[in-house]
């Protein structure tokens, strides 16, 4: 027997580290753009907001996606699999505050940007880090970051292209704003939560009549801007009020009672006050009734002017000081709490409020209809998760807001004539162009040729930026690659399907006339332990460093494959990873074990094959068959399941130890049928898990396929068997299971000789007497007797009609 090829212990740390680094150096999974033999396969890789922590979720996602560019880079495809970084917005500046103690207001401009960008670099290197440990198959060299000025001349361009359309505006509307941050935030950066929080009555007078009307709110600090109550026509305790008005208490001002179907009767008291504004329904009553606006809240959050006594306050403690006021005037009747729900900024979760304010729009609600009959053509897997889409989409209300009060994003590419008002827009051949910092392009204002001209200052929703990750990946604008373009696959958790995919498909359209994807995968989120979704502040959360230190990558990314079907949650498992480490360390094993044995040697014929190795190959076959099958529609948790099963209960645990006397023998047969089935195996593996796959290629299996790697060799197609005799073969390994099982039960060593096994058979008779030689070798029995005459004393459980008695 010659030498094992393999250590006896599988050192992923050492194994993963080596490989990384030549796949690496090699550029093993460059995209090869002067190739035009090979079919192209182009990924829109999400780009991550840098936070320098790689959560298990991020993780999931890009083991998804890792699972699929190596599929496909094995089946022929010359895949593009891109990386890049979204730097700008809210989430870095959010995070760069906490990281230095300060708000963005505290700290000079150009400053505040120097130290988001030196922040969002070293971010960027952890979870660069982070990212390659995993073991993805990225092309580096494609690797960019949003807030380079090549990107923002891409992110200016498109904003130039669509304002060219009449598709980007600026106007004055109401807008979701949130005072911590103080910006505008679109409608899918709003995050709702539920709370329970307290419902004021609140005694108005009638002017006309002089009693009362008690009207509920939960938002008591905008009495100040109440501009008039509603009622239901159709509500009997209010009919006689057509006409009147009532009085806001404390700031003693008269406003009409109005009448609106819209009104919910059974809330509170049915009659409600409209504010400008308290949530989306005083906007469109504010619209519908021309109602007039009064606004009690500044841009960080605190009260206005207008607002008398509650002046400079907080929102909360305004809302604590009214209630003691109305409380003391005996105009407080009572509160009780209700669960409602409340909108959140998604950065900093604080409540959000309603603003008028002067900002630049796309026009969504023009287009989403198209968006809608465009999104039915791409291939949603799971196919549900279109429903997602669309509900988002027909419940939209405004147009997409895209101008940010912040620092680090991509400037608006706009100047304006003070004296004429014209919009004055970068041509595309100046851009990048930053107008806070730089000097205009043009020295008067084209229009009525003043030079009196001013720069915006706001910059653009940094979902601007990732809304055209798939024609930048394709070249727009330089030198659109058209076999890049739309992207063959959108990646996403299904938490951003109503904002990337919302945005990708919307801008698509705009820009291109088309969507910039063909299918959507969408997975589900990683909750904790617990059942919850992971959160630090949960104390469920898990870092994959910590996963990978432990395990390593390819026992993560294999529990990710088989933890859950396609878009659906995923409980973090301790114990799944360590199944999946234990089944790696089972393969390593079987190779070590195989690799004293197995060697190259010519395919011999059907007819000198067992009928057990007419059984594996028909496994390995249907193997092959099913792992592909699932591959092509995107399960990863069929193909992985269905490959593990093979590999460990039917490869390892059953053909291995049945053929290990063959082996000890020198058979051919057997070292050519363990080498096929071992190299076809970790060839699927190398999917999920590379590392060890590409391990025990180069240490054991590599002969005259001579592939660079394992995970760029051609995926295997199914092999040759004979249908009846592996019949007979699944037969012999059920018989071989009941007769090891019953040498444990009578406590002889599974090495030790028995004097012989009667097998008794009405069936496959003559066919279970040609296999003897596998059962007489494997249980180690002097002789093997096939019978039709008698019952043995056990009966093999997967046919019952089949008994054994083994004699010591």
């Amino acid at each position: 027997m010659a030498e094992f090829k393999l250590p006896k212990v599988y050192d992923f740390k050492l194994v993963e580290e080596k490989w990384q680094k030549t796949w690496e150096e090699k550029g093993l999974y460059r995209f090869r753009r002067e190739d035009r033999t090979r079919p192209t396969f182009s990924i829109d890789t999400p780009p991550p907001y840098p936070s320098g922590d790689l959560h298990v979720g991020n993780a999931l996602n890009f083991s998804y996606i890792d699972f699929v560019a190596r599929y496909k880079r094995m089946r022929g495809y010359n895949v593009f699999f891109p990386q890049g970084w979204d730097c700008h917005g809210l989430p870095t500046e959010v995070r760069v505050e906490r990281a230095i103690g300060k708000r963005r207001s505290e700290v000079d401009p150009l400053e505040f940007l120097r130290l988001c960008k030196e922040y969002t670099l070293k971010w960027i290197g952890d979870m660069r880090a982070a990212l390659k440990r995993l073991g993805l198959s990225i092309d580096w060299t494609t690797e960019y970051m949003t807030m380079n000025p090549d990107y923002w001349r891409r992110t200016q361009l498109s904003f130039v292209e669509m304002y060219k359309k009449g598709l980007i505006y600026r106007g004055e509307h109401p807008v979701i704003w949130c005072p911590r941050c103080e910006t505008a935030i679109a409608e899918a950066e709003v995050e709702y939560v539920e709370k329970s929080r307290p419902l004021y009555y609140i005694k108005f007078k009638i002017a006309e009549t002089g009693e009362d009307l008690v009207i509920a709110t939960t938002r008591p600090e905008l009495l100040a801007s109440c501009v008039a109550v509603a009622v239901n026509p159709t509500d009997e305790r209010y009919k006689s009020l057509q006409g009147m008005h009532a009085v806001v208490p404390v700031y003693e001002r008269k406003v009409p009672i109005i009448f609106d179907e819209d009104v919910d009767k059974t809330f509170g008291t049915g009659a409600v006050m409209i504010c400008t504004y308290g949530d989306k329904t005083d906007v469109k009553w504010q619209k519908k009734h021309n109602l007039p606006l009064i606004i009690s809240i500044t841009d960080n959050g605190r009260m206005n002017g207008n607002t008398g006594p509650l002046q400079g306050l907080p929102i909360e403690e305004a809302r604590k000081k009214i209630a003691e006021i109305l409380r003391e005037k005996g105009l407080l009747v009572k509160t009780e709490n209700i669960q409602s729900t409340v909108g959140t900024c998604w950065r900093c979760h604080t409540p959000v409020e309603i603003l008028p304010k002067k900002q630049w729009f796309v026009k969504s609600t023009a287009l989403n209809e198209k968006v809608l009959e465009e999104a039915k053509r791409i291939n949603w897997v799971p196919p549900y998760m279109y429903k997602r889409l669309e509900n988002w989409v027909l419940n939209l209300d405004w147009d997409w807001v895209i101008s940010r009060q912040r620092l680090f994003a991509t400037p608006i590419p706009v100047y304006y004539c003070k004296d004429c008002g014209a919009e004055l827009v970068v041509p595309p051949e100046k851009l990048p162009h930053d107008p806070r910092f730089d000097s205009p392009p043009f020295e008067k204002c084209p229009k009525c040729g003043s030079r009196n001209i001013v720069p915006e200052r706001d910059v653009m929703d940094t979902w601007m930026d990732s809304s055209i990750t798939a024609a930048v990946h394709a070249g727009w604008p330089d030198n659109l690659d058209e076999r890049l373009f739309p992207a063959d696959l959108q990646p996403n958790g299904y938490d951003i399907i109503r904002t990337w995919d919302y945005y990708l498909l919307l801008r698509g359209i705009a820009l291109f006339g088309k969507p910039q994807f063909k299918t959507a995968l969408i997975n589900g989120m990683v909750r904790g332990t617990d059942g919850r979704m992971m959160h630090k502040s949960y104390g469920n959360y898990v870092a994959v460093t910590e996963v990978l230190e432990k395990y390593g990558a390819d026992s993560f990314r294999l529990w990710v494959a088989m933890a859950a079907s396609t878009g659906q949650d995923v409980r973090f498992s301790w114990e799944g990873v360590d199944y999946a480490h234990r089944f790696l360390v089972k393969i390593w094993n079987a190779a070590r074990l195989a690799s004293s044995f197995i060697e190259e040697v010519p395919p011999p014929s059907m007819e000198e094959l067992s009928h057990v190795d007419h059984w594996i190959l028909r496994e390995l076959s249907e193997t092959i068959r099913q792992v592909t099958s699932s591959l092509e529609n995107y399960q990863f948790q069929e193909a992985s399941q269905r490959l593990v099963d093979f590999a460990w209960h039917k490869l390892c645990d059953h053909y291995l130890e049945i053929i290990k006397y063959r082996l000890s023998q020198g058979d051919r047969v057997a070292k050519y049928v363990l080498r096929l089935v071992l190299l076809r195996t970790i060839q699927m593996l190398s999917v999920f898990a590379p590392h060890v796959s590409e391990e025990i290629y180069q240490e054991v299996l590599k002969g005259s396929e001579n592939w660079e790697s394992i995970t760029t060799s051609p995926w295997p197609e199914q092999v040759e068997y004979d249908a009846e005799k592996a019949k007979t073969g699944e037969i012999v390994v059920a018989i071989i299971a009941e007769g090891r099982r019953a040498k444990h039960d009578a406590k002889i060593p599974l090495s030790k000789e028995i004097s012989k096994l009667t097998i008794y058979t009405s069936m496959h008779l003559e066919e279970l007497r040609k296999a003897t030689g596998d059962i007489a070798g494997t249980l180690r029995a002097q002789k093997v007797e096939v019978t039709s005459s008698g019952r043995g004393d056990r009966a093999v459980p997967e046919y019952p009609e089949i008994t054994i008695s083994l004699q010591p």
